[in-house]
């Protein structure tokens, strides 16, 4: 089969805004930092978005008053464990300052905003509502953002970009309004709000603060340093252009006025922790840069092709695809796992959820980007000390992966979050998807610990009910499908077959790694209960065979049994009992982004592709992709970045199959001859 042609296909689904959009401005950025512009290229008028322009990183966090409190200082609520109790940070009670400080700590900084200050003639100040001929692409070829418009009958043409390997970003701007002193640049830091008790109240930016400092630091009449600090945190952002002066407008806002000795200006700005430091480069150093970096993302790895397809959603399909792949490079290929909006802006306080890394980052691996995973796991080994005393604290051995963390790996508070356990094989699988790229001594001595320390917890945590003869999982436990009481919970049907999944791995690996098996793992392998099953089909949990009738909100999880996982203790039938009643009776519009993808995952897997299909391209608000290629799913979660990672997944799964599946072309697709899907660089799914 020829080869595709790697260019035609991310050019052609190049993003192209030509009217204001508030919930899709488009971004450049490399993994570890991002800047989010405006219709402008830069972020001059924030107020008419209402997806907020960030401009964040992986190493950018802020603590409010510093060291003020400890997991030892939360409220604290124990759960009957059989027969001993377990202590979990749970709910306000009559602590509920420390309750949110701790949620809320550290958060994710927005590190400044750049935007250009625009003027008519006479003097007044340009509006977003004024610019004319608007037009915006961003190259994904090149990972160059272009921007053009007209104010007043004079044009502007903004060049934005990011380096690839360095936090800076370079700006290049055309226009005779330079020469008219009409076009300025406005650089402000800002500080985030971090008095609301919901983390969808704290996007507001914050301007005035008593231990929020900016001071500039003048190196040369084009360059200098701002030095950043928020009460005991510091970072400092270097500027460096081509002519113009500087002048302070407020503690935190400082405007930039460009000489007028020509059309053109140039800018470079860099960010970094106070200790770091950057090798200050050119924009035409940053700009080939980015070219080169995206020309050879784009070249290696996995690709998917739908043109030739007959299907009216294939184009469609295909360009979900495409820009899935790049908004995940920028925002879930850092050093951190991501949080759910990735480098855009604030979710949930900027903390990431570890039961969501799955989705951000299982594809890169099957996407031939396995190295893009290993960014973030090297976190887990950092951490391992910080789950392994979780777990001791609450009496089990191993480690116990939090679940809503900021970098330094402390569970928030949570009256769901701590009792969540499907975050805990995740780490199995993804040193698993790794030996699978490497298959080295060196990779098994890597993760080894990790793998052997989750398994470790995941034993001991089931536990032996002797009247059933076999082994239970909670209570009290929340599952995926976070519906249920935590002390009425036990048996959910997702839970148990990736607990069986994740030990049979852990013992590869000790085989690997020249161990005996463990005999008690690989009795729990055996006994472990059976998934529990009501009038025909798979039902949240043990304890609720009403599922369907009066649970059918939230995660469909009972479906990723047989579909994100092996099914191994599933049964065909009844799994497709199941999705066909899920896709009935189900309340879509309560759902998330990754629930499609997952039940596509199940119908590819049951071998119905055009079902598999019909669930991707499902009409509903939360499996909307906008313009930017973002999964949007309400007015405070527009970019949902597990739905895009689950796309790309279910994707490569339904073309390259996965272990034990028919050995035919694309099989989790439609065979009616609608689709042709061309395919190169992808790996099978477990």
């Amino acid at each position: 089969m020829q080869s595709i042609d790697r260019k035609a296909l991310v050019s052609r689904h190049h993003p192209i805004i030509r009217e204001l959009n508030p919930v899709s401005p488009l971004t450049v950025g490399n993994g570890e930092f991002a800047f989010t512009a405006d219709l402008t290229g830069l972020q001059s008028f924030p107020e008419s978005y209402q997806m907020p322009l960030g401009t964040q990183s992986q190493w950018g966090w802020h603590q409010t008053g510093g060291s003020r409190y400890t997991l030892e200082d939360a409220p604290m609520q124990s759960f009957e464990t059989q027969g001993r109790q377990v202590e979990y940070p749970f709910a306000p009670g009559d602590k509920p300052d420390i309750f949110h400080w701790l949620r809320q700590n550290p958060h994710r900084l927005q590190l400044g905003q750049i935007g250009l200050v625009l003027m008519t003639p006479d003097g007044q100040r340009v509006g977003i509502e004024q610019l004319e001929q608007t037009e915006q692409q961003l190259n994904l070829w090149e990972g160059i953002l272009t921007s053009q418009f007209t104010v007043s009958g004079a044009s502007v043409k903004v060049i934005t970009c990011c380096h690839p390997d360095s936090d800076q970003l370079g700006i290049h701007i055309e226009s005779p309004l330079i020469e008219a002193g009409l076009l300025q640049l406005s650089i402000q830091f800002p500080s985030s709000t971090m008095t609301a008790k919901e983390w969808r109240s704290a996007l507001d930016l914050e301007w005035q603060h008593e231990t929020h400092r900016t001071e500039w630091m003048e190196v040369s009449a084009s360059s200098g340093i701002f030095e950043r600090t928020l009460d005991e945190d510091r970072y400092k952002v270097i500027c460096h252009w081509n002519e113009g002066d500087l002048e302070q407008e407020g503690p935190h806002q400082y405007r930039i006025i460009p000489g007028k000795n020509g059309h053109s200006f140039s800018i470079v700005v860099g960010f970094m922790p106070h200790a770091g430091n950057l090798t200050a480069l050119t924009f035409d150093e940053i700009r080939t840069a980015s070219m080169e970096h995206w020309e050879h993302f784009w070249l290696s790895g996995g690709a998917v092709e739908l043109a030739g397809s007959t299907d009216a959603g294939a184009l469609e399909l295909e360009r979900r695809i495409v820009l899935s792949q790049f908004v995940t490079a920028i925002h879930c290929a850092g050093s951190l796992p991501p949080q759910e909006t990735g480098l855009l802006y604030n979710s949930w306080y900027g903390k990431f959820h570890l039961e969501m890394h799955w989705w951000h980052a299982v594809h890169f691996a099957l996407w031939g980007r396995t190295h893009l995973l290993k960014k973030s796991l090297g976190w887990y080994r950092d951490i391992l000390p910080v789950a392994q005393k979780l777990a001791r604290d609450q009496g089990y051995p191993g480690a116990r992966w939090p679940k809503m963390v900021g970098p330094d790996g402390r569970q928030s508070p949570s009256p769901i979050g701590n009792l969540l356990i499907w975050q805990q094989p995740h780490p199995i699988v993804y040193a698993e998807l790794c030996y699978r790229t490497e298959p080295t001594l060196d990779t098994l001595n890597e993760f080894a610990d990790i793998v052997l320390e989750s398994a470790e917890f995941m034993a001991s945590y089931a536990h032996w009910d002797e009247q059933g003869g076999r082994y239970v999982l909670g209570p009290p436990l929340i599952p995926a499908q976070e519906n249920f009481a935590a002390e009425e919970t036990w048996n959910p049907t997702f839970e148990l077959e990736y607990w069986m999944q994740g030990l049979e791995i852990a013992q590869v690996w000790r085989a690997r790694l020249g161990m005996e098996p463990s005999p008690e793992w690989n009795r729990i392998i055996e006994l472990l209960s059976v998934l529990p099953v009501h009038n025909g089909v798979y039902i949240a949990h043990e304890n609720r065979p009403d599922t369907f009738l009066t649970d059918n909100t939230d995660h469909p999880s009972m479906l990723g049994a047989f579909g994100i996982l092996p099914g191994k203790k599933a049964d065909r039938s009844i799994m497709k009992a199941t999705l066909l009643k899920v896709m009935q009776e189900w309340n879509w519009q309560t759902s998330w982004g990754w629930d499609f993808p997952m039940a596509a995952m199940t119908a590819g897997r049951l071998e119905d592709g055009r079902l598999a299909i019909d669930i991707l391209l499902r009409d509903e608000v939360k499996n909307t992709y906008l313009p930017n290629g973002h999964n949007y799913q309400n007015a405070s979660l527009m970019a949902y970045l597990p739905g895009n990672g689950g796309l790309l997944t279910a994707v490569a799964m339904m073309a390259c199959g996965w272990d034990n599946g028919p050995d035919i072309h694309a099989p989790g697709f439609p065979t009616d001859g609608t689709w042709e899907v061309r395919f190169e660089g992808l790996s099978k799914w477990m």
